[in-house]
């Protein structure tokens, strides 16, 4: 692969950049928001890899259900300590496809979606890192975090870090298909809207009152 080198990149890279030409609008109700998740090897970012990718979107402050994605990646790496939590095995019926496969198909699916997932750092960074193997540009989209948006709550203040299991049964969200990327990508939705009508009072919330830092006083 050369195009890093020329500086100049495939159309599929190309296709998603040009989706950032236009301004963000600041309207909740008017932005697609793209809800993810993935599967990985382990929890190191530099060595481990992605098994697969769980995506939904949200448009118009609900869930589209005809809006989403799925893929699984081929396993260039096993572990099997994983196996037991993901349950994703080296072979099997499942259809999988190379890495930079499922990047054409991510980037094309997301476009300029806001990306939103629980302990989101981790997912974007595992893209960011299969990006980089394939001589490509971090990510260009805006990223929420559901942990953070609980914190603007203030519903707890006893620690600052909260798994989505205790949220989930802090809101009664039930937990099918835990520890699947979709299954983990549709729960992470419910809590995003359950925290979004928390925080959204008169609608007077914009964008960038979810981008702030998690500190910033009078949200509510």
């Amino acid at each position: 692969m050369h195009w890093f080198k020329r500086k100049t990149y495939p159309e599929f890279w190309n296709n998603y950049a040009s989706h950032f030409k236009r301004a963000q609008s600041q309207e909740l109700e008017k932005i697609r928001f793209m809800v993810f998740d993935t599967e990985t090897t382990g929890l190191e970012t530099k060595k481990d890899r992605v098994l697969s990718i769980g995506c939904i979107a949200i448009s118009q402050l609900k869930i589209k259900v005809s809006d989403q994605l799925e893929v699984y990646l081929k396993q260039e790496l096993f572990n099997a300590d994983t196996v037991k939590i993901h349950g994703l095995l080296r072979d099997g019926k499942l259809t999988k496809i190379d890495e930079l496969e499922a990047l054409k198909e991510f980037l094309n699916y997301i476009e300029d979606a806001v990306i939103v997932a629980h302990h989101a750092a981790f997912d974007v960074a595992m893209i960011n890192e299969m990006l980089k193997r394939n001589d490509l540009p971090k990510l260009k989209n805006k990223v929420l975090d559901t942990g953070h948006l609980f914190q603007k709550t203030k519903l707890d203040t006893s620690k600052t870090h909260f798994s989505l299991d205790e949220l989930c049964k802090r809101f009664h969200i039930p937990m099918h298909d835990r520890h699947t990327a979709s299954g983990d990508a549709y729960i992470t939705s419910l809590l995003f809207l359950k925290l979004l009508s928390l925080l959204n009072d008169k609608n007077k919330l914009k964008l960038n009152d979810l981008l702030s830092p998690v500190k910033r006083i009078g949200l509510l």
